[in-house]
């Protein structure tokens, strides 16, 4: 797939002064029947002593719209277990975006979170990709997915599926119907997986161009679940997040952290 010639404007976003640590998070894949990683990502939630929190995508395995949380049972700051998944997460974030700044920015799981959810969570939608100012430098945040050029039968879904038009279409189907839909996407994406099929990685060029149409140094991103750092050459480094599996073998939980001293990987498992 060729690479873009040009890279749109991309989105920027000063922190404040009083902004001492900042915490970047991405593909938790929470679901309903995983509450092990869930009640990881609670505590982290409540415990984290970061003054802004970036959930850079893939918060959620699945997605079908802001409607799935009851407006009522899932107010900010309300205690209680009743509700659904879905609303317990939006308790949830609210409650942590009552203490600290909270930033989400759509992954390829759970793009059809909308401003519902955000005004409800008093939480941030961020673009992609969006530049950090933070102590002095420019980090570029990004869920990497429109990076992996190689996939390029996910590009053209991605394409699709990001469109107002499928949206406004998809979202004014029932509920129940969606939920179903996205049931039948979970298991292809399962079945893809167990098969073995390779997944792309974020193509090295594009992602240079994007750190320097964006002036900025280093790329943070997540979605190919393949935590390191990567050297791009010319003075660009690319550092990817983990995802989260707290069921897994050797579990994983990880948050990324920005101090003054610069990042450090915070295991919690």
């Amino acid at each position: 797939m060729k690479i873009p010639s040009t890279v749109p404007r991309i989105a920027e976003l000063h922190a404040p002064p009083s902004w001492g640590t900042v915490d970047f998070i991405s593909d938790l894949h929470l679901q309903a029947a995983d509450t092990t990683t869930f009640a990881a990502w609670r505590r982290y939630m409540e415990r984290t002593p970061a003054d802004a929190v970036f959930i850079l995508g893939d918060l959620f395995e699945v997605w079908v719209g802001d409607d799935a949380v009851d407006m009522t049972a899932g107010a900010a700051g309300t205690t209680g277990a009743q509700g659904s998944f879905e609303d317990h997460c939006a308790r949830l974030l609210g409650q942590t975006a009552s203490r600290l700044a909270l930033f989400f920015m759509h992954g390829n799981r759970d793009f059809l979170v909308g401003p519902r959810l955000m005004a409800l969570c008093h939480a941030t939608l961020l673009a992609d990709p969006t530049v950090l100012g933070f102590n002095h430098q420019r980090w570029l945040l990004s869920h990497g997915d429109a990076l992996c050029l190689g996939d390029v039968d996910y590009l053209q879904f991605r394409s699709e599926v990001r469109s107002p038009a499928w949206q406004r279409s998809f979202l004014a189907r029932p509920l129940a119907e969606r939920q179903a839909i996205a049931r039948g996407l979970r298991e292809q994406s399962e079945a893809r997986k167990q098969s073995g099929a390779p997944y792309a990685d974020v193509d090295c060029s594009a992602a240079r161009e994007q750190l320097e149409a964006a002036n900025a140094q280093i790329l943070i991103h997540g979605h190919t679940h393949r935590p390191a750092v990567h050297d791009l050459g010319h003075g660009y480094s690319r550092v990817v997040l983990s995802d989260w599996d707290a069921t897994a073998a050797v579990p994983r939980a990880e948050v990324l952290r920005l101090t003054a001293a610069g990042l450090r990987r915070i295991p919690l498992l």
